[in-house]
This record gives C-alpha cells, sequence and structure tokens, in this order.
C-alpha cells in the first residue's frame, strides 16, 4: 500500500461510515443515540457497517503515518489502532436499551468500547498535530482534535448516566451531542489523512535543493552509475 492508497482508504472509510448511519438516521425510527439503531428491525447492517467501515479508515491511516514517519508518529498509530479496536468491538456487541443502565456484558463491552473509540481519535489528532509547522493542513487537524475533545467534554456532562446531566439538562440534547461528536471525528481522520497526504509534496521538494547545491559546489557525477542513483534517489 502506497501512501496516496492510505490516504483514500481513510478518505472512503470515512465516507462509507457516515453513509450507512445517515442511512440508519432517515429509514429507520428515531433512536436517542446512533448505536441505537442495530436495536430496531433492519438497523443491524447500517450500524455494523458504519462502525467497521471507520475501523478500516484508522487502520488504512495509521499504515500511512507508518511510511510517511514511523519514528515520530508512534504514538498517534498506537492510538488509532486503539480506536479501531474499540469501533470493532462496539459494531460486534451491541449496546443495551435505554439511557443510563447496563444490563448485560455486551453493553458493557459497548460502553466501554464506544469511550476507547470517542477519547483515543482526539488524542491521536492532537499528538500528530504537535509540534508541526502552522501549516494550514496541520492547523485543521489542531482544531478538529480540540473540536472533537470539547464536544466529548459535554457529550460526558450531559449523558443521563452522570450527576450533572440534570444541572444542565442534559437529557434532552445529549443524542445531538453523540452526532455532533461523531461527526468531528469523521472530520478528524479526514483532516489527518489530507495532512499526510499534503505532506509528500514537501517532503518531494525538500530533495530538490540538495541535489541543486552539490551540482553548484562543483561535485563530480557519476554518469557510468545512473541505476545505482536511480535507487539512491527513490
Amino acid at each position: 500500500m502506497t501512501i496516496a492508497r492510505s490516504v483514500w482508504g481513510t478518505l472512503i472509510g470515512t465516507t462509507v461510515s457516515a453513509g450507512a448511519l445517515a442511512y440508519a438516521h432517515v429509514a429507520l425510527p428515531d433512536q436517542t443515540l446512533l448505536s441505537d439503531y442495530a436495536l430496531v428491525s433492519g438497523g443491524l447492517a447500517p450500524v455494523l457497517i458504519g462502525m467497521l467501515a471507520l475501523a478500516g479508515a484508522c487502520l488504512s491511516l495509521a499504515y500511512g503515518l507508518a511510511i510517511v514517519d514511523p519514528a515520530r508518529t508512534a504514538a498517534a498509530r498506537v492510538l488509532l489502532l486503539a480506536g479501531a479496536f474499540g469501533l470493532m468491538m462496539s459494531g460486534i456487541f451491541p449496546t443495551d436499551p435505554g439511557t443510563s443502565q447496563v444490563g448485560s456484558l455486551s453493553g458493557e463491552i459497548h460502553r466501554w468500547s464506544a469511550a476507547i473509540v470517542f477519547t483515543s481519535l482526539p488524542v491521536a489528532g492532537w499528538v500528530l498535530a504537535r509540534g508541526r509547522s502552522a501549516a494550514p493542513r496541520w492547523n485543521a487537524v489542531r482544531a478538529m482534535s480540540v473540536a472533537s475533545g470539547v464536544t466529548l467534554a459535554v457529550y460526558l456532562a450531559a449523558h443521563p448516566a452522570t450527576f450533572t446531566s440534570a444541572l444542565i439538562n442534559g437529557g434532552a440534547y445529549y443524542g445531538l451531542l453523540e452526532r455532533g461528536m461523531v461527526l468531528a471525528e469523521m472530520a478528524l481522520l479526514m483532516a489527518m489523512a489530507l495532512a499526510i497526504g499534503g505532506g509528500r509534496g514537501a517532503a518531494r521538494n525538500a530533495v530538490a535543493p540538495t541535489s541543486t547545491t552539490a551540482a553548484e559546489q562543483g561535485r563530480p557525477e557519476n554518469p557510468e552509475r545512473p541505476e545505482g542513483q536511480e535507487r539512491l534517489a527513490a
């Protein structure tokens, strides 16, 4: 897999996931949370497809980071793998009906897996963009990481399982916050993919001045071994 395929894999996987969840939202009876659509007739397939497609997007992005900068992106890759694992577990183990009570092992696994997803992806974006230049593509990753983290904090405060929910009437809108959080994290994955894809041109341009400088310094060329030079350039 090349960097371009990794980027496209992330973009396509995220788009498929968004489309599957949008289908569930439009075609099925309204549910408070997105995972609740798996509990209604015809809802398991789109929810499962949406979660597995997003997991594939995380894996594709992690692979691309390993190609671009394996040493510097190790922490972000681990977080992306954790997010992919959480998505797969959330899809395999459906949630329990209701708002705050978990009554089965499947519901407990689903809840903690979702927690891994919602926390690992914003941190992955922030870790990846930390220390990078103020280029527009990295500014977008930082902005989406912050937006995802803030939305997650408000969602947790509004969830009926928390003691703060009654103080802010969170039961009236926490489902909307969950959808906003999911969309923000999808946008974050796309921003990270476009950021590493945009860095390819910069990396290629960074090599060109070195060759020019060598020529200007009068270093002898070696026409007798063009094939070796081509391999080194690659």
